[in-house]
């Protein structure tokens, strides 16, 4: 039977998954997988199965604004083209600059590209994949002399071993760890370099929690056991591999012994000895590396490390058999293609004169750039300084996402000119903005996205332009002409600039891989109707594995194999800093929340920013579980709730990078996060920061439920969390001050309050209960005081269309009569299925996943939740009977 909806591509994770979306005149939108799509076979995580909630126009941005005024588009794009210009002109073309994302589409970032690179003469674009991938980009053009991931889905399907290295899988990408989970069924073995211990690793056959930038010094031990146990392939390294001489005598500098190894990494001997053991004895080995590897300023170095270990033993090009970079966002791989990174120029060719010279004839372009650009950090530096005068920043909220983002604040105030195309009216970046440019959403593109197996792949849209709305090529495209580029940039639409974009990468093509030759006769029928397709193309059908001959892109055919040195972390711990901080990601929340907090089922399983730290350092810090606690380093300071766990690393502590000004403007991560970068890739290091923590204290804690959100207190100094539900918003408070400022804040969130307000106050106890009704519902409640009720039931009666009698008897108890209330964490996103739920059904004989599913429905929509919910499973069972769980 025919699936039903329009075919379109998933707009969160690297994985591109394909989905199918049914929408309504109403804007709602029946999200289902695409069992046709080859990435994901009919999965679907769940932020995915949650899209339909994310295409309302509440927050959005629908028309263009100069200030605070709303202008036509006429005027706003004369007035950045205007802007641009006259800067250009005045200080020259690197005193402007583009920070793009990898929420675009492949013709938005090729539009944004070629109007820089080729028209303004600058390589000043740079884009948000900066921060996840761009170590993995450099490693492979240093190894195989161009930006080629040389796997595919498929080799993890068939793989015996998957080694994960600094990728908690079960959580960044669910719907490919479902794949692995599917293998290890047939007996597919994993291995986790990871220092939490993660869901995955949880799951895993071997888990190596090692120190803070210790990775290289584990690769290169594996390189030098695969060797000393003849291991390496030899015959098939002389054929193929240039350096491994070099590499050799690199590894005997160093005491290799497993001993010194295991010390040095902080891990247990014979776990690294079991590891190394079963690399060699698995010639079918994939290697997954993601943000825990790339987001150092070592990340080349780990990227090569685990390039050489592939290429010394020959698995490569094989099925199952492949080093895989993951890439964290929908489209980084489109943007790596077009040249979205500072230091490429576009089409895979990097900054030759040849180079150069070629694009620029393609192009007809009256300049080009001829030298890389400034990369992210060092672009928002320049900003910072003056040498950058005017930023045209789209699709991403650089604010939040780049480290040390107090700096980054202080960069956009100080900048003459601040242009954002975005399709969220209020961010903390848009905050800076002198100029806002609506631009569609996800649901409303139409394009394609290149996912992690360079596997392209429309988005459709499900749904017309909102307001003035406009897709990012074309306001590109408009600027451009505004500029006066007229006939460069006249597409008539997204099709258009894809057949151009097919051009270039075959024109004078004598060796690159990136090849769609057969793509350039696509008409607007076939590209609307275009299947997903992988490159390299031969013969008109995507090639799965890259290198399958042994033949690479470096001018004599052969790999590199490239001698890196353990080295310590950029910035050590030290006395006033004894912590290393690592930032990541959680499982239902992406980037920073503002399409993934539309959902509020996604914020049922970690509902606030958090710190986790190990019990022996919490102790003596007087950190206590579930109570506030500073995290502070040298860049700043964030406060958070302490989640005390020996799944945590002693010594080190991990925060999520995800909230930012709306949700929690204490506990934004990335204010306390190092500026430190790898020196080739240019991508900051966001895994290890010194860092210490200690209890904040607070005196006073509050909660406040309304239909409507409200903003961070002005110059108040408290706490501040907001916690979207179904129905409405939650916002916790705490602090330190005295009696009247919890009556200033009072009076802040209560101002225009009106209608029946049930009160009660005990000024002895310091406690305050309001309840507010309006035409018979619930509209807000404000409670105070040393003991707070749960308020998992107060939000539920926001959800009575008329507050019954009973509700209204036990509102300012803050509890529902009767029998005890579930208060216990969410586990089950989809099916909002807690912590005391899944228990009870373990407890009543449910000892499958599929037995749980079937008994509380957690775990059967999406399954990112299964590995807790196995590891519940496992948890109430004998030691000996684990394993068969």
């Amino acid at each position: 039977m025919a699936e039903a909806g329009v075919r379109t591509t998933c707009p969160y994770c690297g994985v591109g998954c394909g989905l199918r979306g049914e929408a309504t005149a109403d804007r709602s939108l029946r999200i289902t997988p695409d069992h046709q799509h080859p990435a994901n076979q009919g999965r679907i995580c769940s932020k995915g199965a949650a899209l339909g909630e994310t295409t309302g126009l509440e927050g959005r941005l629908l028309h263009p604004a100069i200030g605070d005024r709303a202008v036509s588009w006429r005027r706003a794009i004369d007035h950045v083209a205007r802007r641009f210009k006259r800067t250009i002109d005045k200080h020259g073309p690197d005193s402007v600059a583009f920070y793009v994302s990898g929420q675009l589409l492949t013709e938005d970032y090729y539009a944004a590209n070629k109007l820089m690179k080729g028209f303004i003469g600058s390589g000043n674009i740079d884009t948000n994949s900066r921060l996840c991938m761009a170590s993995a980009v450099a490693a492979h053009t240093q190894a195989f002399g161009g930006d080629y991931v040389p796997g595919c889905y498929e080799d993890i399907d068939l793989a015996d071993l998957v080694v994960m290295s600094g990728h908690n899988a079960a959580w960044t990408h669910p719907v490919l760890y479902r794949r692995m989970e599917a293998a290890r069924a047939r007996g597919q073995r994993h291995v986790v370099i990871d220092p939490r211990r993660t869901e995955t690793a949880d799951a895993a056959d071997i888990h190596l929690p090692l120190a803070p930038q210790t990775d290289v010094r584990l690769w290169n031990g594996l390189l030098a056991d695969l060797i000393r146990r003849g291991a390496a392939d030899r015959i098939w390294i002389a054929d193929h591999v240039a350096g491994f001489d070099t590499v050799l005598a690199s590894l005997a500098a160093a005491d290799q012994s497993h001993s010194a190894i295991a010390a040095d990494c902080g891990v247990d001997e014979d776990l690294l000895r079991r590891f190394y053991t079963l690399f060699a004895e698995t010639p079918r080995t994939v290697s997954l590396f993601s943000m825990g590897a790339n987001q150092s300023a070592q990340g080349v170095a780990k990227g090569l490390a685990i390039l050489n270990a592939h290429l010394a033993t020959g698995r490569i090009g094989k099925p199952g058999a492949c080093p895989f970079s993951i890439t964290g966002q929908p489209n980084a791989m489109g943007g790596r293609e077009v040249g979205g990174l500072a230091s490429t120029l576009a089409a895979h060719m990097g900054f030759t004169d040849e180079n150069s010279d070629r694009v620029k004839r393609f192009w007809s372009s009256p300049t080009i750039a001829r030298n890389p650009g400034l990369k992210a950090v060092d672009m928002f530096e320049a900003i910072h300084d003056g040498r950058i005068k005017a930023v045209w920043i789209m699709a991403t909220n650089p604010v939040v996402s780049l480290p040390n983002a107090t700096r980054v604040r202080e960069a956009l105030r100080r900048c003459p000119l601040v242009v954002v195309s975005d399709c969220m009216a209020e961010t903390d970046t848009t905050a800076f903005a002198h100029v806002k440019l609506p631009a569609l959403a996800w649901g409303e593109k139409d394009g394609t996205v290149t996912n992690s197996e360079r596997r392209i792949s429309r988005q459709r849209a499900l749904f017309p332009a909102p307001g003035l709305a406009r897709a990012d090529w074309k306001i590109i495209a408009d600027v451009a002409q505004a500029m006066g580029h007229i006939d460069a940039f006249a597409w008539r639409n997204a099709a258009d600039i894809f057949r151009e974009y097919a051009r270039l990468t075959a024109y004078e093509n004598t060796g690159r891989l990136l090849d769609l030759s057969s793509l350039i006769g696509l008409t607007d029928a076939g590209y609307e109707t275009l299947e997903p397709t992988q490159w390299p193309m031969r013969a008109g059908r995507g090639v799965a594995r890259l290198f399958a001959d042994g033949r690479f892109s470096t001018p004599d055919g052969r790999a590199r194999m490239i001698a890196v040195e353990p080295k310590g972390p950029a910035d050590p711990v030290n006395l006033r800093y004894p912590l290393s901080l690592n930032t990541g990601r959680i499982r239902d929340q992406w980037h920073t929340m503002t399409r993934t907090a539309l959902a509020p089922g996604l914020s049922r399983h970690i509902p606030e920013p958090y710190v986790e730290i190990h019990p022996l350092d919490a102790a003596p810090a007087g950190i206590v579980d579930g109570r506030l606690t500073c995290v502070e380093t040298s860049r700043g300071e964030a406060v958070v709730v302490a989640r005390v766990s020996d799944r945590q690393r002693r010594g080190s502590i991990f925060m999520p990078m995800h909230w930012t000004d709306a949700f929690a403007p204490s506990g934004r991560a990335n204010t306390t996060t190092s500026g430190a970068v790898d020196p080739i890739s240019g991508q900051p290091e966001f895994k290890h920061t010194p860092a210490r923590v200690y209890g904040y204290r607070e005196t006073w804690a509050g909660f406040y439920i309304s239909r409507a959100p409200v903003s961070t207190p002005a110059d108040i100094p408290v706490i501040w969390r907001r916690i979207p539900q179904a129905s409405a918003h939650l916002h916790e408070f705490a602090g330190r001050g005295s009696a009247g400022e919890r009556e200033q804040l009072a009076r802040i969130v209560l101002k225009g309050a009106s209608g029946e307000c049930l009160r009660f106050e005990d000024a002895a106890a310091q406690s305050r209960r309001e309840a507010w009704i309006v035409d018979g519902r619930l509209e807000r409640i404000f409670f105070t005081g040393a003991r707070l009720p749960p308020r998992e039931w107060l939000v539920a009666a926001f959800q009575e269309e008329t507050v019954s009698d009973e509700t209204r008897r036990f509102l300012l108890h803050g509890r529902a009569p009767g029998g005890r209330l579930d208060t216990s964490p969410i586990v089950c996103a989809c099916a909002c299925v807690t912590t005391q739920a899944i228990l009870a059904a373990i407890g009543s004989g449910a000892r499958t996943l599929d037995a749980v599913g079937d008994a509380t429905r957690a775990g059967v929509t999406c399954g990112s939740c299964r590995p807790a919910l196995q590891q519940m499973i496992n948890a109430t069972q004998p030691e000996e009977k684990r394993d068969a769980a």
